[in-house]
């Protein structure tokens, strides 16, 4: 890939953005769509608005 600092791979273990959003989309994508089929979606948006405040505060 050009403008890798990396000679022939990825580091085993490394997190890089093309993983970490075929983890995170699919998985945000069904949880949403699920809470707007139970009409849950406010419910939804204060437990991830929580969640991102928890980890911002944890990695600060």
């Amino acid at each position: 890939m050009p403008g890798s600092p990396y000679i022939d791979e990825v580091p085993k273990g490394l997190l890089t953005w093309p993983k970490l959003l075929l983890y995170t989309v699919p998985t945000f994508t069904a949880i949403t769509a699920v809470s707007v089929w139970q009409n849950l979606l406010l419910e939804w948006f204060v437990f991830l608005s929580v969640g991102l405040f928890v980890v911002a505060w944890l990695r600060k």
